[in-house]
């Protein structure tokens, strides 16, 4: 054992508990399964390992072991493709899909937490080498809180007030409020719509939030989670019972419609508001019109 051995082994330590940490199972449901969770922890190890040795390699003025982190990003690029190949593959066997939109922020969140944990155990040796294992310890959880915030990301609640309204026919057309949804002409169909469904508005809180919401995969996303945690009413085959948003084209509001197998309202406020701001879906015109008028000015 030389000098190096105890601060490399710490910090593959804080690295690897760090990811185990991030590979929280939520309401979503994913990941669940066994397999799933030793490939991501496996991952979180070796990406522990590569930013352990980062200080010492420095250290020893051995600059060409950096180049193992350039490697270490292609690899890390491949868990992205995984993750969006699986997810992709499970997505049309859901009853309420996630989507595309959906599926590819999942993927990149499960690269960057890689990234994270690289960082955290960088910081780790860094501060075990540089003064004591304490002080390693206590930049490991500043790391990790810096983790935690980067890993957050924003919440529909932020940008939107959520209401609840319930679904009602006017004629064959299902409205919720003012918001048409789809037609359903069978009595049949409309007695289960109005004993099963749910509706609620979503008014944005600005321009930025109206055009975000407006992206169909962020409603997808919306659909899925509320679908996942109360349950569906619905089965393959059955059109009219299918779950959907549709944006009010004249204020931007979007009406979302669901048919829960658990009809518990407050819970289903609480969890629109938790899913999570799509990083793709986000828009901001009113940024760009600022920046217009600096450029003109």
């Amino acid at each position: 054992m030389n000098e190096y051995t105890l601060p490399i082994i710490f910090g593959i330590t804080i690295g690897t508990l760090t990811r185990i940490y991030m590979l929280r199972t939520d309401y979503r449901q994913y990941p669940t399964y066994l397999h799933g969770k030793i490939i991501h922890t496996a991952l979180g190890f070796i990406a522990a390992g590569l930013g352990s040795v980062a200080i010492p390699s420095i250290l020893n003025e051995e600059f060409t072991a950096i180049t193992f982190l350039t490697l270490a990003a292609s690899q890390f690029r491949e868990v992205r493709n995984m993750e969006r190949n699986t997810l992709t593959e499970l997505d049309s066997y859901e009853m309420v899909p996630r989507g595309k939109t959906y599926i590819e922020g999942i993927a990149i969140a499960f690269e960057s937490r890689n990234y994270l944990v690289i960082f955290t155990s960088l910081v780790s040796v860094l501060g075990y080498l540089l003064f004591n294992i304490w002080v390693g310890l206590i930049f490991a959880v500043i790391a990790l809180i810096i983790s935690r915030v980067l890993m957050s990301g924003g919440k529909i609640g932020d940008i939107v007030d959520v209401e609840y309204i319930k679904p009602r026919f006017d004629g064959a057309g299902l409205y919720v409020d003012n918001i048409y949804i789809m037609n359903i002409g069978l009595p049949q169909r409309q007695e289960e719509v109005l004993k099963y469904g749910m509706g609620f508005i979503l008014k944005p809180k600005n321009f930025n939030a109206r055009s975000t919401i407006a992206n169909l995969g962020q409603r997808q996303a919306i659909l899925h989670d509320v679908s996942t945690a109360l349950g569906v009413y619905r089965d393959s085959g059955t059109p009219a019972l299918v779950p959907l948003a549709k944006r009010d084209l004249n204020d931007g509001r979007v009406g979302v419609f669901v048919l829960p197998q658990e009809k518990n309202i407050a819970k289903a406020l609480k969890i629109i508001g938790a899913v999570p701001t799509l990083e793709n879906a986000i828009r901001m015109p009113t940024e760009r019109n600022a920046s217009e008028e600096r450029s003109q000015t």
